[in-house]
């Protein structure tokens, strides 16, 4: 699963690419997003970790139902919320994108306690690992 992630992050769709340049390094409301996350047997588009927020962008195959039973399932299961957009959504409307995804993140508690002590996603070198 993490190397068709891996495969996934070199390839993205021309949507993927798009969304991206808005959410890498942080640029959408200071909320760090990582993209072709894998959790379990899924691949997410984006996930921001410290609110447990996955995003998709869906193109003409995805089916509805398919996918609200599967997201409703990660909820339960890892308490990850899902924002679904077409590539249609992202492709002519990135700014109304960029706001609903703003907007819901700002709604959302943090998933981890903010005692300034830890991050969540330490370095390497903090995890003990050289680099």
């Amino acid at each position: 699963m993490i190397d068709h992630a891996r495969q996934n992050r070199r390839n993205p769709t021309e949507p993927e690419r798009r969304l991206w340049r808005h959410l890498s390094g942080s640029r959408l409301g200071g909320f760090k997003f990582r993209r072709q996350h894998a959790i379990d047997s899924r691949i997410l588009d984006f996930f921001c970790p410290s609110l447990a927020l996955g995003i998709e962008i869906d193109g003409d195959t995805h089916d509805p139902a398919t996918d609200r039973r599967r997201d409703a399932l990660l909820k339960q299961q890892y308490g990850i919320a899902i924002l679904r957009f077409t590539n249609a959504d992202v492709m002519t409307n990135m700014e109304g994108v960029l706001l609903t995804i703003l907007d819901r993140a700002r709604q959302m508690p943090p998933r981890w306690p903010t005692t300034g002590l830890l991050h969540p996603n330490p370095s390497s070198e903090e995890e003990g690992l050289s680099p």
